[in-house]
């Protein structure tokens, strides 16, 4: 039996070329282009161009390095912005009849409020900007939650050096009043049908008092019913002055009330009757009994200051 054999060839249709074909075409392109660019001299500008490229990401990664380890001491590794107080530009402004007198003092003090919750201490304040403002300040206070068993700000009276009465508003609290304390604070549910907003209130005062010397009658209360916390160089709390207590004849570490010390000193009544106290006339007397004896307790402060100093030169 005789066998046949077939020979097949396959060969492309005429319409088109195999996929070896159009890829040898592609890169005979490629190498065509190749060989133009590097004829005219553009290839190597173009590979020195990547190459600067990756040298400057490497030295930049490097130097990031460096300062992040504390290599380099000579500058510093961050600029940072100056501070920025977070209060609105424009509030309402007290009237020309009641603005504060500025007094003369040789201390000074940076701005540095915050609202916080800290206990404020005595501090002479530094020595480096101008006359320092006096204000005094006194809040009410009305209790929410259960039972009234948090304190919330309703009332905010300030009064400047002189006893003009400077910010004097009824505040709505955050949450629903269960007890207005009306005995004592004087707040009545009239008085809140109108009442500014808390935070609204909150940067009204805050914008007043900050750069200035407040004082207050067991400030730290009226602090924390803000949410707010003053420099402790910027605070003088009437109820926590020795010289004060010596004045009225009384023992110096003991907590007196102001009514106490205001008819001790001065001879004069007041939160009387049964309507409640009054915050305008609790920060009058306030400022009256900081001024019987400022100049003593200022010079105390900054003779306090002055050790304090003297000991950190010492250390270091």
């Amino acid at each position: 039996m005789s066998g046949l054999m077939l020979n097949l060839v396959y060969e492309p249709s005429s319409g088109g070329k195999s996929d070896k074909s159009r890829g040898n075409a592609k890169h005979e392109r490629f190498l065509g282009r190749r060989h133009y660019l590097e004829h005219k001299g553009l290839l190597k500008e173009k590979q020195n161009q990547k190459r600067n490229k990756k040298n400057k990401q490497k030295n930049k990664k490097k130097l990031l390095n460096t300062q992040h380890n504390g290599g380099d001491q000579s500058k510093p590794s961050a600029i940072f912005p100056k501070f920025t107080s977070y209060l609105p530009n424009k509030t309402s402004e007290p009237s020309s009849s009641a603005q504060t007198f500025s007094r003369k003092s040789t201390f000074s003090f940076p701005s540095t409020a915050s609202t916080s919750q800290r206990h404020p201490t005595d501090q002479a304040a530094p020595r480096t900007l101008g006359p320092l403002k006096y204000v005094a300040m006194d809040c009410e206070m009305v209790g929410t939650g259960p039972k009234g068993c948090r304190n919330e700000l309703a009332r905010c009276s300030i009064v400047s050096y002189e006893g003009d009465v400077i910010y004097d508003k009824y505040i709505k609290p955050i949450y629903p009043v269960t007890d207005f304390r009306t005995r004592w604070s004087g707040i009545r549910r009239q008085d809140l049908l109108h009442a500014i907003p808390f935070d609204q209130a909150q940067k009204e005062i805050v914008k007043i008092i900050t750069g200035k010397v407040v004082v207050g009658h067991a400030i730290n209360n009226d602090f924390k019913a803000l949410k707010y916390f003053h420099p402790a160089c910027q605070t003088r709390d009437t109820a926590r002055i020795p010289l004060l207590n010596q004045k009225a004849g009384l023992p110096e570490n003991e907590m007196v009330s102001l009514k106490r010390l205001t008819k001790a000193i001065f001879k004069k009544d007041i939160q009387t009757g049964k309507g409640g106290h009054s915050s305008v006339e609790d920060a009058k007397a306030t400022m009256e009994l900081y001024k019987v004896v400022e100049s003593m307790w200022e010079q105390k402060l900054s003779a306090s200051a002055k050790a304090v100093d003297l000991a950190l030169n010492q250390k270091t």
